[in-house]
């Protein structure tokens, strides 16, 4: 008789052992151990969502991640494209190389104690596509999390592609409950449909959705301090009280924050001083204190 994987028990395959148990079971049971133990280390974890692409997500991970860490928080950061993996080049570590430890692979380790994992740093060069199927990536983030020693972490932030599709999907099935979220949106009308698309999914997979975050509102006049609205503004803080989630806030458009990016040192590094930088505190400040009462209800 054949399992659901065509082997045929009791035979002399040489894939089974004596109890007629396949080798890929055994190996799988033994990854979920794996995944379970350190997932145990790591008390809360934030997934980072967007309903579209170019909204700013990956900017709004890593200053939260940053000033996360700044509050004496020890932060991890899992950069969950596998397509477009820009997180260690946003955190000035893109140069780095990765390295082995008792425990597995070591994460590298960027400003104020961030541990940064991406698939960036596997491939031979920032031109070499990602061709991969869902079943592959998904096997590549159980390895991301289940066989690289992150330590203890207050914080793993996890900085998820655009959309609805595998990659989020597979970060929900291996992250488990509790799984916190928070949802970029910019504020026109296109941007907004496809985050709201993004709440109904995350309430759908039962995470905890911290709210939604407008990128891009206004433009802060760099000569007299007032504020344009390029792509209007308000339309993040109208989608969560319709979707009864909270808003946690407007990041302004600011090019310190984009050269910053660019040059691998986010604006919560060298001017935490600044306007935009002090919403980013603010926000994660709210966050760490949403997730605290939460745990305490």
């Amino acid at each position: 008789m054949s399992d659901a994987s065509g082997c045929e028990k009791n035979t002399t395959c040489g894939q089974c052992d004596s109890a007629g148990t396949c080798d890929a079971a055994i190996q799988q049971r033994h990854a979920e151990e794996q995944l379970k133990a350190k997932l145990q280390s790591i008390k809360h974890r934030l997934a980072v969502m967007s309903g579209k692409g170019g909204v700013g997500k990956t900017t709004v991970a890593v200053n939260l991640a940053v000033a996360l860490a700044k509050m004496g928080l020890k932060v991890g950061v899992l950069d969950g494209d596998v397509h477009g993996p820009n997180i260690p080049r946003m955190l000035g570590v893109d140069k780095d190389g990765l390295r082995m430890g008792p425990n597995g692979l070591l994460p590298v380790t960027a400003r104020d104690g961030v541990k940064v994992m991406s698939m960036a740093f596997i491939l031979q060069s920032d031109d070499t596509p990602v061709a991969w199927r869902g079943p592959m990536k998904h096997s590549l983030f159980q390895q991301f999390l289940s066989e690289v020693d992150w330590g203890p972490l207050d914080y793993l932030v996890v900085d998820l592609p655009p959309g609805t599709g595998d990659e989020p999907l597979s970060i929900a099935q291996l992250l488990g409950e509790p799984l916190w979220t928070i949802i970029v949106t910019t504020p026109q009308d296109v941007a907004l449909l496809d985050s709201r698309k993004s709440v109904v999914f995350g309430k759908t997979l039962n995470m905890n959705v911290l709210g939604i975050i407008e990128n891009m509102s206004g433009l802060i006049c760099p000569h007299c301090g007032g504020k344009i609205d390029l792509f209007k503004t308000g339309g993040g803080e109208r989608s969560a009280k319709e979707l009864g989630v909270p808003f946690l806030g407007s990041i302004p458009i600011d090019p310190s924050v984009v050269i910053g990016g660019d040059a691998g040192v986010p604006i919560m590094y060298d001017h935490a001083e600044s306007r935009s930088a002090e919403v980013f505190k603010r926000m994660a400040e709210d966050i760490h204190k949403k997730v605290q009462n939460s745990h305490k209800a």
